[in-house]
């Protein structure tokens, strides 16, 4: 018994729900490398992949991060929330899908709502003008 990871797991045998071996950075440094992103955060584990966010605009200053172990995504989480790197604090949460998908489901809504209106004005401007031309 004699295995340090035997002893880990015990002590810590009963996690919250949401944790989970990928977690979910914000507000890091625009121009933060995926190998300055595996230093900060394979001190606290093996990492198994990073994925950093494209410079577009949604997805700029965020990155994935999925551990081998659950326990080492936990340790990261519990020591890298409010980090600072590059003069900016990060904030590090366990990924949740259904968060994910009701953000995507949120913003596809917010886009039908757009054309809705957009093509109401339309109308009401066709309306209006046939009705300025019949007088």
């Amino acid at each position: 018994m004699n295995d340090p990871g035997a002893s880990r797991k015990s002590t810590n045998s009963r996690l919250p729900p949401e944790v989970n071996r990928i977690l979910y950075v914000r507000n890091l440094p625009f121009k933060i490398s995926s190998e300055e992103l595996y230093d900060i955060f394979g001190k606290y584990g093996a990492v198994y992949q990073i994925r950093l966010g494209e410079k577009t605009k949604d997805t700029r200053g965020t990155a994935f991060v999925v551990y081998e172990d659950i326990y080492d995504a936990k340790r990261a989480v519990d020591h890298l929330s409010g980090f600072n790197v590059g003069g900016r604090y990060l904030v590090v949460m366990y990924y949740q899908p259904a968060k994910f998908e009701r953000r995507a489901d949120a913003e596809e809504k917010k886009k039908e709502l757009e054309e809705l209106r957009r093509q109401v004005a339309l109308k009401k401007a066709q309306i209006a003008a046939r009705e300025e031309s019949q007088t």
